[in-house]
């Protein structure tokens, strides 16, 4: 039987592309443009890639020890040798806030990204499974969130010292909670639209109209609260660091670059403490406001 050819293609073109649709792609281009009618939001997002590009290639351009000390270097002002000055065991500050920023960059992003994908998953099946087994699993949630976050970081971190890996699994685990409920909300709506029902009838099964129908679909809502989540991370392992029960030296992150200068700033030593502060806060802010850009973006009511 020979293959009905599309307009326009010869018998020996190779296989035809996927139809891109078009709803779809306008939609996606509406978004981008109210993302960028949002000026605080391209600003955020400005700021997070200078930063980005500070932390991983920043070291490139300005070399510096983190590991070893330099005792008679040690508390230094900032000067031509060491922009920022140095800190009490004599490592340059500039390239200790690079290196402390790719610590707290990587950990924000993967634990965020991590606690996105388990809140999605279980937000998912909550909602689409209904009955006593999305009751049984929101309360699991429920409890969850009665727990301070903050709070078991600093069981967990008193009973060990976790690395990087460590930190970016325990904060997702404690962090997926917010996403879940998100996405189950918006699993309970769209679980009832026509093409579900459409899919479920000519015997297509629950993974196929989750994978292909509902979180596609949910996209949205899953880009917006990883944002929150990252945000949310960067925070949580400042805190804990700067409880002084996060990395270990020589390792460090914004957090316990704030830890170990905290008591400098009464001796008038500000570059220890202003950098990575003023760090945290910009960067905290950023994704935040990428947030939300992203959450207006895709938002349907406030389109025109």
């Amino acid at each position: 039987m020979s293959a009905v050819l599309q307009p326009g293609r010869l018998p020996g073109d190779g296989p035809a592309a996927e139809p891109v649709d078009p709803v779809a792609a306008a939609g996606l281009r509406l978004a981008l443009r109210r993302f960028a009618r949002n000026r605080l939001a391209v600003v955020g997002l400005a700021v997070v890639v200078l930063f980005f590009l500070f932390c991983f290639v920043g070291p490139l351009l300005y070399s510096t020890d983190q590991i070893h000390t330099t005792l008679t270097e040690v508390n230094l002002a900032p000067s031509g040798s060491h922009l920022l000055g140095t800190d009490a065991v004599g490592h340059d500050e500039l390239g200790r806030l690079m290196y402390g920023g790719k610590v707290s960059l990587v950990v924000g992003l993967a634990a965020g990204v991590l606690a996105t994908v388990i809140g999605t998953l279980w937000g998912a099946a909550a909602g689409y499974a209904g009955g006593w087994v999305d009751a049984a699993m929101m309360r699991v949630v429920d409890a969850g969130i009665a727990i301070p976050a903050l709070f078991i970081l600093l069981v967990v971190s008193a009973i060990s010292t976790p690395g990087v890996l460590g930190l970016i699994v325990i904060l997702g685990l404690v962090s997926w909670l917010v996403p879940s409920r998100l996405v189950r909300a918006e699993t309970l709506t769209l679980k009832n639209r026509d093409y579900v029902h459409t899919l479920r009838a000519i015997g297509g099964t629950h993974t196929r109209a989750v994978g292909r129908h509902i979180l596609p679909n949910s996209v949205s809502t899953i880009v917006v609260a990883a944002t929150f989540q990252v945000a949310d991370a960067i925070l949580l392992v400042a805190y804990v660091s700067y409880l002084g029960l996060g990395l270990q030296p020589p390792k460090t992150d914004w957090g316990g670059m704030l830890s170990a200068g905290l008591t400098a700033t009464y001796s008038g030593r500000w570059w220890l403490i202003l950098p990575p502060g003023l760090a945290v806060i910009l960067v905290v802010c950023a994704f935040n406001a990428i947030g939300d850009g992203l959450r207006d973006a895709f938002d349907v009511r406030g389109r025109r």
